[in-house]
């Protein structure tokens, strides 16, 4: 994971980046981000998810996958803006709620 930082800062404000033991497919990494509340419904998540994708895409990666609590309206908001489409598959089932499955071919 990688540290998402604000331009001409040091502040930490979450972290961005790829997991190889994801909920994809064998091979295939999943995308990951968390931000702090506090920097929310700023472009944050985006342009960090966005320079992660470019870095895969780079790689030689066929595809991402990523994981989204269904509830988490924000953090699907940016998947979509990001070209991830939701695959149906539902991973998890928990007092949670559910995790949905998404997909973005590179």
């Amino acid at each position: 994971m990688l540290t998402v930082e604000r331009k001409g800062s040091d502040d930490v404000i979450g972290y961005c980046g790829l997991v190889f033991d994801g909920n994809g497919a064998p091979d295939d990494p999943e995308l990951a981000f968390e931000l702090l509340r506090a920097v929310h419904n700023r472009g944050y998540a985006t342009e960090a998810g966005e320079a992660v994708i470019t870095w895969a895409s780079t790689a030689g990666y066929p595809r991402l996958w990523a994981s989204v609590w269904d509830w988490n309206i924000a953090s699907r908001r940016v998947l979509e803006k990001l070209g991830f489409r939701d695959t149906g598959r539902v991973n998890a089932n928990s007092e949670h709620g559910r995790s949905l499955l998404t997909v973005r071919d590179l």
